[in-house]
C-alpha cells in the first residue's frame, strides 16, 4: 500500500470518518428529511381526498337542494292551484246563492204585485158594475132592477151563467190541466163554479187561474193546445174581422 502512495492508518481513519458522518447525517438530515417527506405526502394526500369529499358533498347538498326546491315550488304551485280552484268553487256557490236570492226576491215581489194587482182589479170590478148601473139608469131615466143589472155585469165579467161557464156550453175536449184568464179577479163562487165545470168537462187535474185586463170580460179556458175563446175582446176581433 506504501507503494501506492496509500497510507493504510490514513485510509482507516477515512474510510471511519466517512461512516461516522455517513450514519450521523442519515440519523440526523436524511432519515427526519424522509419522514418529513412522507409526512408531506400523506398530508397532501389527505388533503386531495378530504378536497375530493367536500367537492361530492357539496354536488350532493347541491343536488338535495335542487330537488328540495323543486319539491317545494311543486307544492307551492299544488297549494295555489288547490287554493284557486276552491276559490272559485266557492265564488260560484257564492254566486249561485246570489242569484237564487236574487230570483226569489224577484219572484217574491212579482208574486206580491200580482196579488196588489188582482186586489186593485177586484176592488175595481165593483166600481165599473156600480158606474154601469148608474150610466144605464141615467140613459133609461128611471131606476132599473140593480140586482138584476148586477148579475149581467157578474156575467160579463166572469163568463159564468148560472153556476156554469158560458163557453164551455158545447165545448168537448180533454186535458191533464187547463189555465183559465179573466178581465178581473173572480169572485171564490165564481171561481168553484169554473172550477167544477172546466174539470167536469175536460178530466183536468188542475187548473190555474190569470188575470188579463186585456181581453175586457169573459174567460179564456185552454186545456192542452186547445183554446175556447169566449172573451169579449175575442167576440169584438171576430166581430171586426166579419165586418172587413
Amino acid at each position: 500500500m506504501e507503494q501506492l502512495g496509500i497510507n493504510l492508518g490514513l485510509l482507516i481513519v477515512q474510510i471511519i470518518a466517512f461512516i461516522i458522518v455517513f450514519l450521523t447525517l442519515n440519523a440526523w438530515v436524511y432519515q427526519p428529511m424522509l419522514n418529513m417527506m412522507e409526512t408531506r405526502k400523506q398530508k397532501i394526500a389527505q388533503g386531495l381526498d378530504d378536497a375530493r369529499i367536500a367537492a361530492d358533498a357539496r354536488a350532493n347538498a347541491e343536488k338535495d337542494a335542487t330537488k328540495i326546491l323543486a319539491e317545494a315550488q311543486a307544492e307551492a304551485n299544488k297549494v295555489v292551484r288547490e287554493a284557486t280552484e276552491r276559490a272559485a268553487v266557492a265564488g260560484n256557490d257564492v254566486k249561485a246563492a246570489a242569484e237564487a236570492e236574487a230570483a226569489k226576491s224577484r219572484e217574491s215581489a212579482m208574486a206580491e204585485a200580482q196579488l196588489e194587482r188582482n186586489r186593485i182589479l177586484g176592488d175595481l170590478r165593483g166600481q165599473v158594475a156600480s158606474l154601469a148601473i148608474a150610466a144605464a139608469n141615467k140613459l133609461v131615466g128611471e131606476a132599473l132592477d140593480e140586482k138584476k143589472q148586477r148579475a149581467l155585469l157578474d156575467e160579463f165579467f166572469s163568463g159564468v151563467k148560472s153556476g156554469k161557464v158560458v163557453v164551455l156550453a158545447d165545448a168537448d175536449f180533454k186535458g191533464t190541466s187547463a189555465e183559465v184568464t179573466s178581465a178581473l179577479p173572480l169572485s171564490k163562487d165564481e171561481e168553484a163554479s169554473v172550477k167544477n165545470d172546466v174539470l167536469a168537462k175536460s178530466g183536468a187535474k188542475e187548473i190555474n187561474f190569470h188575470v188579463d185586463p186585456t181581453i175586457l170580460g169573459g174567460l179564456v179556458i185552454k186545456v192542452g193546445d186547445k183554446v175556447l175563446d169566449g172573451s169579449v175582446a175575442g167576440k169584438l176581433e171576430g166581430l171586426r174581422q166579419s165586418l172587413k
